[in-house]
């Protein structure tokens, strides 16, 4: 395998495609993964659109990263501005990073009313992990089946998405994801969930490592997006804080408005966590990130850490932290998630419920998943959900896969995804199955 790729998928590449990725195998380190089995050649992107070298326009279904639009001008023009006039960290008194946190906060609750700057997701959970750590007393960490919360040793440690190749620390306990609907003749999922994590508990303590955090993203994005209902995030916080461990929520693949109701995913379950992470869209691509805490759990680690981070909260990144702020504002997307998102959700629905490879289709705003089966055993088919993400590259149309068995299509577009390209991807996606290998 080079860089994700068997030496057929190289082959059959075109030859400036095949000479990128072997220059890719030739000066990059490992890990390194394209996807698609066809890769973008990706020269320039504008709102939910990307364009390849020959100028071929692809409708980017996918990346949230660039979350009000790949090259939004107003945040092009606020790190231009800002760059040309200074950038430095934050051991300087600086009004813009006092600004943006208050502006920042007030989209959270009350109780939120502490943040702390990184440069990424990966970094704000391993400092969400130290402050629960500093807090409580304890390790252990429980998380749900397929989870992922980032790459530093710490956080890898309790990724289970990462595979068997990353092992889990002896710290970490797994509970179920809450899949309502193949689990319908266990009850109420939300008690389900209950009794799953207090036996996570009860082995941690067992083992001496006692309750440090349950962590988990409000989406459950990893696991195969799982958006309903909205009862079991409350459930498990109450078992997480009866056994003295904080909740953290990772919402940095769901907050930021993309699930349509609020700002940040966990206010659709009705609960506060005591810490949030956040990250990937808030800089619409420019690397910044987050831990959003209340200041009685961030004491302890305050009183005996120094924490300092050289570009976490610098002065270009909380510039397009703003600026991607003020867009989500001005230009309605919240409500564009919400509106757009059902429509999108609605259709979906109603095309899949003709094809019995899908075995449901969930999620809420602009975050959706399409659960993929053998239709024959009902086995999840991650091979299938694989050809339908190629096939629909190859009709210019991007989206992805999650969940254990890479079986659950996952469509995550810019907010700024209108009626028009939803249109186009429900065509896109229907054309796919149509020309299935079964069909």
């Amino acid at each position: 395998m080079v860089n994700g790729f068997s030496e057929d998928d190289i082959h059959r590449q075109p030859l400036r495609i095949r000479t990128r990725i072997e220059r890719r195998k030739s000066l990059l380190g490992p890990g390194y993964q394209l996807f698609y089995s066809d890769p973008v050649d990706v020269h320039r992107g504008r709102g939910v659109y990307l364009y390849d070298a020959d100028g071929n326009q692809y409708l980017d279904a996918y990346n949230n990263v660039a979350s009000v639009g790949h090259s939004h001008p107003a945040v092009a023009e606020a790190v231009s501005t800002q760059l040309g006039i200074i950038n430095t960290n934050t051991r300087y008194v600086q009004d813009q990073i006092l600004d943006y946190s208050e502006d920042l906060l007030s989209t959270f609750p009350s109780e939120l009313d502490r943040v702390t700057y990184t440069c990424t997701g990966s970094e704000a959970n391993d400092l969400a992990i130290r402050i629960a750590r500093a807090h409580t007393g304890n390790t252990g960490i429980i998380v749900t089946r397929n989870a992922y919360h980032g790459v530093t040793e710490t956080v890898a440690s309790f990724s289970p998405s990462l595979g068997k190749s990353s092992p889990l620390g002896p710290h970490v306990r797994i509970i179920a994801e809450p899949d309502s609907t193949r689990r319908r003749d266990l009850g109420d999922i939300a008690e389900f969930m209950r009794s799953q994590i207090r036996a996570a508990i009860a082995d941690l303590n067992r083992h001496g490592f006692g309750l440090c955090a349950f962590i988990a993203d409000s989406i459950f994005s990893s696991d195969g997006v799982f958006s309903h209902p909205t009862t079991v995030l409350g459930v498990l916080a109450e078992e997480v804080h009866r056994a003295g461990g904080v909740y953290i929520a990772d919402e940095v693949q769901p907050g930021f408005g993309r699930t349509g109701d609020a700002w940040w995913g966990f206010q659709r379950h009705h609960v506060v966590p005591d810490i949030v992470t956040i990250g990937k869209p808030m800089g619409n691509g420019i690397p910044v990130a987050a831990t959003v805490l209340r200041n009685d759990i961030g004491r302890a680690f305050g009183e005996n850490v120094r924490y300092f981070n050289t570009f976490g909260g610098s002065t270009v990144p909380i510039a397009a932290a703003q600026a991607v702020l003020d867009v989500i504002r001005d230009e309605g997307l919240i409500d564009n998630a919400r509106i757009v998102g059902t429509y999108l959700l609605d259709e979906l629905r109603r095309l899949c419920a003709a094809w019995p490879e899908v075995f449901e289709v969930r999620g809420t705003g602009m975050f959706i998943g399409i659960d993929i089966i053998d239709p024959e055993s009902g086995v999840p088919d991650g091979a299938l959900a694989k050809a339908i993400v190629d096939d629909m590259r190859r009709n210019f149309v991007l989206v992805s896969a999650s969940g254990p068995a890479g079986n659950v299509l996952k469509i995550r577009p810019p907010l700024v995804f209108s009626r028009i390209d939803a249109d186009r991807l429900l065509e896109t996606l229907s054309m796919s199955f149509q020309r299935l290998p079964s069909r």
